[in-house]
C-alpha cells in the first residue's frame, strides 16, 4: 500500500504578513494537545526555508524576495517529485501559497506526460505577476507562475529586469512551459479578488464555484460536478489555504475574509474530493499563530487535516488489495 509523506515547508517568504512560517508548529501543537498520534504515524521531510532573509531588505518591490523564494521552491519540487517517484503520497505543510507553485512543478516533473487538474480552495484566486500585483507578495501569485500567464494586458506595475528574471525562473520551474491549462483549474469559494484578476478568470473561462453553490449543493455532489469537469485530467492536486474558512474560524491566517466555509463544510469537502483515485497530493498552507487566539486556528486546521488523511488512508487502502486481487 502506498504511504503518505509529509512534507514540511516552513517558508514565508511570500506572504505579507509575519508568522505563517509557524503554522507547522502550530498544528503539531494542536495535534499534542488533542492527544492524537498524527505527528508520530507518518514519516516526514523538512524542506529548507529561508526565512531569514526577511531581516533583509528586498530590492524586489514587486515580488518582494522572489531570488530566495525561487531557491525555496526548487527544494520543493523536489521533494514532491521524490515523494511520487518513490510510489508515496506527498502531504503538504505550508507556511504561505507560494509554495503550491513549486508543489505543482514537483507534479509535472514526476509525471511529464500526464494532465494535471487543480482544486483550488481559497479565499484568494492567486492569479497576480509582478505586472499587475497590488502588493508584491508572492503567494498572491502561485496559480499565474503555474499557468504560465504575466496579465500584461492589466498591467499597472514596470518591475525591473532581475525580477522579471527570477519570475521566468519560477514560471519555468522544473521544467519549461505552463505546468496547468485555465480549464483544468477550478476555484472553490475564492471571494477576495481584485479587477486584474477578475478580467483574467472572466477570459480564461475558469470555472468558480461561489459559496451560494457550495450551500446549494453539499459536499458530495459538489464533489461529482468539479471531478464531472475535470473529466480529462489524469491526476487532480488539492490545495486547502484556511483563509477559505469563514472569518469567524479564521483569524489566525494573514488575510482572513468573511463568508468562507464553516468548519464541518471544509471538512466534508476535503473527505469527498480526497476519496477520488486521480487525486495525487494535497497541501494545507497560511496558519498564522501570531495572529490567533489560543491557538483555534490550527485547532481547526488539524480537525480537518486528520479527516483528510484519513479519506486519502481509506482510498489507498482500496487501491492497495485492489491491486492484490
Amino acid at each position: 500500500m502506498k504511504r503518505i509523506k509529509l512534507l514540511e515547508v516552513r517558508s514565508e517568504l511570500g506572504a505579507g504578513t509575519r508568522g505563517a512560517g509557524m503554522g507547522i508548529d502550530a498544528l503539531r501543537v494542536a495535534c499534542l494537545n488533542k492527544g492524537s498520534d498524527y505527528f508520530r504515524r507518518y514519516n516526514s521531510v523538512v524542506v529548507p526555508d529561508l526565512n531569514h532573509v526577511l531581516f533583509e531588505k528586498t530590492p524586489f518591490r514587486w515580488a518582494k524576495h522572489i531570488d530566495a523564494i525561487y531557491t525555496v521552491q526548487k527544494g520543493i519540487a523536489s521533494a514532491v517529485e521524490q515523494t511520487l517517484r518513490f510510489g508515496e503520497f506527498p502531504l503538504v505543510l505550508a507556511g504561505d501559497h507560494s509554495s503550491a507553485n513549486a508543489t505543482i512543478a514537483g507534479i509535472k516533473a514526476a509525471y511529464p506526460h500526464k494532465t494535471l487538474g487543480v482544486i483550488w480552495i481559497d479565499a484568494h484566486a492567486d492569479l497576480h505577476s509582478p505586472y499587475t500585483t497590488p502588493s508584491g507578495n508572492v503567494h498572491g501569485m502561485p496559480l499565474a507562475a503555474a499557468l504560465g500567464l504575466d496579465n500584461r494586458a492589466h498591467q499597472r506595475n514596470e518591475p525591473d529586469a532581475e525580477t522579471e528574471f527570477f519570475w521566468h525562473r519560477l514560471q519555468n520551474l522544473a521544467e519549461p512551459g505552463p505546468k496547468l491549462r485555465p480549464e483544468h483549474l477550478v476555484y472553490v469559494v475564492v471571494r477576495d479578488t481584485e479587477e486584474q484578476e477578475d478580467a483574467l478568470i472572466a477570459e480564461l473561462g475558469i470555472k468558480w464555484i461561489k459559496l451560494p453553490e457550495i450551500k446549494e449543493k453539499g459536499a458530495r455532489q459538489l464533489a461529482r460536478d468539479i471531478y464531472e469537469h475535470l473529466r480529462f485530467c489524469d491526476l487532480v492536486y488539492i490545495s486547502f489555504d484556511v483563509d477559505s474558512l469563514d472569518s469567524s474560524f479564521s483569524i489566525g491566517t494573514g488575510t482572513p475574509v468573511e463568508d468562507g466555509l464553516y468548519l464541518s463544510e471544509a471538512e466534508n469537502l476535503c473527505q469527498d474530493l480526497l476519496e477520488n483515485e486521480r487525486v495525487v497530493c494535497f497541501e494545507m498552507v497560511e496558519i498564522n499563530p501570531t495572529l490567533d487566539n489560543g491557538n483555534t486556528m490550527a485547532k481547526n486546521a488539524f480537525n480537518i487535516l486528520e479527516k483528510a488523511t484519513d479519506a486519502i488512508e481509506r482510498r489507498l487502502r482500496t487501491e492497495g488489495v485492489a491491486s492484490r486481487s
